[in-house]
């Protein structure tokens, strides 16, 4: 695995580099060597905050963990993304996702503001997408852990929303031009 560290308000000494290499280091076992991990080390007031981004063919598995202790920050991290692997290898193999970027065996082996009543848009977020069918969108949504996913829809080219309700069903909006 290739580590692709940077910091922000922090130096990423020789000791936080061999933390992340050393913990991140275990889920080695499910990528294949060629794989990016992209690591942001940041510090704002005492929150230690971690985030952690792998792309994968079909998609991306991120997590971001903070606490007082970039540490501890490290460990919650590494828990969660190898949680998100077990619980979605069967998913992105069923999915005919092929999972290129995971290892045979880890395939192959059975895991058991203020309020003032003012509408401000405080963030923008740009990405490009490519076409996929909604069951896809779901996957890639739980990999993240998101609520909601935004994608073009690759059975009618339009953009599309799946979301999770309540009750732990899939919800999909399509949109109705009249």
């Amino acid at each position: 695995m290739k580590f692709i560290i940077i910091g922000k308000n922090i130096d990423v000494t020789p000791g936080l580099r061999e933390a992340v290499e050393s913990k991140l280091g275990k889920l080695e076992r499910y990528f294949t060597p060629d794989t990016e991990i992209h690591v942001t080390l940041s510090v704002q007031k005492e929150r230690q905050k971690i985030e952690v981004t792998i792309p994968v063919k079909g998609g991306i598995i991120r997590s971001e963990q903070e606490s007082n202790d970039m540490y501890v920050s490290i460990d919650l991290v590494e828990e969660v993304i190898e949680r998100q692997l077990r619980k979605y290898k069967n998913k992105l193999v069923a999915k005919h996702q092929e999972g290129s970027n995971f290892k045979e065996e880890f395939i192959e082996t059975e895991d058991n503001a203020e309020d003032d009543g003012e509408i401000r848009i405080v963030r923008t977020k740009k990405f490009g997408f490519k076409p996929m069918y909604p069951e896809d969108a779901c996957v890639q949504m739980e990999l993240l852990g998101h609520d909601f996913y935004v994608f073009c829809n690759a059975e009618t080219d339009e953009v599309n929303v799946v979301y999770r309700r309540k009750n732990g069903t899939f919800g999909l909006i399509e949109p109705e031009f009249s």
